[in-house]
């Protein structure tokens, strides 16, 4: 079983991410460091891949914030190596009142802005959590970071966790990259391609990108 994080409180999730569900439990957050003791440090090599997922208040990473996280490891055969991360992050509730409608629409039916308004974890404690994850499990400097259009995720990265920012290799995998070449050079191949469920919460939308990771390393690379 892998376990991962969600408003100050540890969930079960399970070994196929495909069956990733977030259930809440009543057990505080000190208890990660405990819980975590049972995968080896450094599980991960430099070819592992750190995948993550980010919620934001909107698109202009200096303004907007992040309110939810989501992150596991994989190896390079895209298997889950490690237990994953998934919270709400706390905000004032002014935060919520100046997003956009879209955003507003989609947080508050998904749920996400109730979270947050209850979550105990501050966006400097959030900071936290993630680099004490990434240092227990992959070395400095060496794995990428993966996720559809993940160049937003890093730059919101960039500027309000820097820490977690530097810790990751410099690289990227964006998925949704690797979409646009097989629209262009296997158009053929696109229909068949796994359905986002579009739900914006960052867990299962980090689930989806992993999935349709497979689906283009098994039908797309090995026929261009």
């Amino acid at each position: 079983m892998l376990k991962f994080i969600s408003r100050g409180c540890i969930t079960s999730l399970t070994s196929r991410v495909s069956k990733f569900q977030c259930e809440n439990h009543h057990t505080k957050l000190s208890k990660l460091s405990v819980n975590m003791e049972t995968v080896p440090r450094l599980l991960a090599d430099k070819s592992s891949i750190v995948w993550m997922d980010l919620e934001m208040t909107g698109l202009n990473s200096v303004s907007d914030k992040i309110i939810e996280v989501a992150c596991l490891i994989t190896d390079k055969d895209l298997k889950v190596l490690t237990e994953g991360l998934c919270f709400a992050i706390k905000h004032p509730k002014e935060v919520f009142e100046q997003m956009n409608e879209w955003c507003m629409k989609q947080h508050n039916e998904s749920g996400l802005v109730k979270k947050c308004l209850e979550s105990d974890i501050t966006p400097e404690r959030a900071e936290k959590i993630l680099l004490d994850y990434l240092q227990k499990h992959i070395p400095e400097g060496k794995c990428p970071l993966a996720g559809n259009s993940i160049y937003m995720d890093r730059l919101f990265l960039r500027h309000h966790m820097p820490s977690v920012d530097n810790y990751l290799h410099y690289r990227v995998i964006d998925i949704s990259s690797i979409k646009e070449l097989c629209r262009r050079w296997r158009s053929d191949l696109i229909k068949s391609a796994p359905e986002k469920r579009l739900l914006h919460r960052s867990l299962e939308d980090l689930q989806d990108s992993i999935e349709e990771l497979k689906y283009y390393r098994d039908n797309f690379f090995k026929t261009v």
